[in-house]
This record gives structure tokens, sequence and C-alpha cells, in this order.
């Protein structure tokens, strides 16, 4: 499956590196697991399943709102320019 995937694979190998890390990797995810099971620990016992639901709804909530408050994973602008860089034309289109 590898050999016949290969491009699939190594796809983000193909950008600029600063983009390579971040998409390669899961370091985003193993951080906000680690902050769940930071709260986790000082609660230590639930009442019920619905009271762990909502704390995890709660750091996700927090998760989302710090994101969307302005915190950006990647520049684009830089993929674009890259992009444009690296492409066979010269016209790119831009899409959203």
């Amino acid at each position: 499956m590898l050999e016949s995937d290969i491009e699939d694979a190594t796809a983000t190998m193909l950008l600029p590196a600063a983009y390579r890390q971040p998409l390669r990797t899961t370091n985003s995810v193993e951080r906000l697991n680690e902050e769940i099971r930071r709260r986790e620990r000082v609660i230590r016992i639930f009442p019920n399943r619905d009271s762990a639901d909502r704390l995890i709804g709660a750091i996700l909530m927090e998760h989302s709102e710090k994101w969307l408050s302005g915190k950006r994973y990647l520049s684009m602008d830089d993929y674009w320019q890259w992009r444009a860089d690296h492409s066979p034309s010269s016209k790119v289109v831009r899409i959203g």
C-alpha cells in the first residue's frame, strides 16, 4: 500500500519548510489531549458521564475561541507566495 500511495504519504515534503512540521505531526492534537487530562486530574472523580462530557466540551469551546480570536496556525500568505514561485504558469488562482 505504501508503494502505491507514496505520493500521498510524502505530500507535505513538497511544501515549504515552515508548513511541513505542523501538517505532518499531531502535536496540536496531543497538546489538546494533555490539557484535557490535566484538568481531569484536578477533578479526579466525576459523578456521572455527563459531567465529564461537560468538562471536555468546555475545554474544547475554550480552545475553539482561542483559535477564532486571531491565532493563526499557518499563514496562507506565505503559501500563496511559495505556490506562485513554484507554479509552472505565472497565473495562480486563489480560492477562498
